[in-house]
């Protein structure tokens, strides 16, 4: 499905450059639940951007489905079919949560249609379906709105960066039995996630360690989860 071929990510900061990632080269397969985990500052947002579409690699290849998909744009990725979420979700003043899920979907929803995405995230939906995505929302709500919109729009590659931040224990409750339900329900496409946390870890197909910029393992949940927890790769 998805192929990095050797990628390397340079910030340039004053009169030097700050390398991110070095030789980055991996392989995300259909139907599979993968975790990128690993140390903060290691460069595990900054593969999800790639991916994404958000920030461009200094040297290398993305190849999507075969076609090298380096130089296009995030909406040209999201018409190929990468969903994104973004680590902190977005307020959009004057736009409702049914009309956000209009967008995702590209086409008309009824009340129902909408309400049965709402519900699959853990949200009374009827107290959801006609409010504005805006501040007056927690960051756990938000969280679960964006991902109700990834729902919606059925990527065939799904990015979720940290989806646990900034969401309260309830909230995460309900994260946890939502992604269990997309690993149950992977049909013809994948799931990528960006965590450090357990519960997440053990929902995974594979594990992805990235420690300074580099990818230290890469196996099966049963290879790389038990190395994980007596390691402070992840803390």
């Amino acid at each position: 499905m998805l192929t990095l071929k050797h990628i390397h990510y340079e910030v340039h900061d004053k009169d030097h450059d700050i390398n991110i990632l070095s030789d980055i080269s991996l392989d995300i397969a259909t139907r599979k639940f993968i975790v990128i985990t690993g140390p903060n500052g290691g460069g595990k947002s900054t593969i999800a951007k790639l991916i994404a579409g958000v920030i461009a690699p200094t040297s290398g290849q993305i190849l999507w489905q075969g076609e090298d998909i380096t130089e296009t744009s995030i909406t040209e990725r999201a018409h190929l079919g990468i969903g994104y979420a973004l680590q902190q979700p977005v307020c959009f003043k004057g736009i409702g949560v049914k009309d956000l899920l209009q967008i995702a979907t590209g086409r008309e929803l009824s009340d129902a249609q909408a309400c049965d995405y709402l519900s699959k995230v853990g949200l009374r939906a009827q107290d959801y379906v006609h409010r504005d995505v805006n501040a007056s929302l927690s960051g756990g709500e938000l969280k679960r709105i964006e991902i109700a919109t990834i729902l919606a729009r059925k990527p065939l590659l799904a990015i979720f960066d940290e989806p646990e931040a900034g969401i309260d224990l309830w909230s995460f409750q309900s994260l946890i039995q939502v992604f269990r339900q997309m690993r149950a329900e992977i049909a013809d496409s994948s799931i990528l996630v960006i965590s450090h946390q357990e519960r997440i870890l053990e929902i995974a197909d594979e594990i992805i360690v990235v420690v300074k910029g580099r990818i230290e393992h890469h196996g099966t949940r049963e290879e790389i989860l038990p190395y994980l927890i007596g390691s402070p790769a992840t803390a």
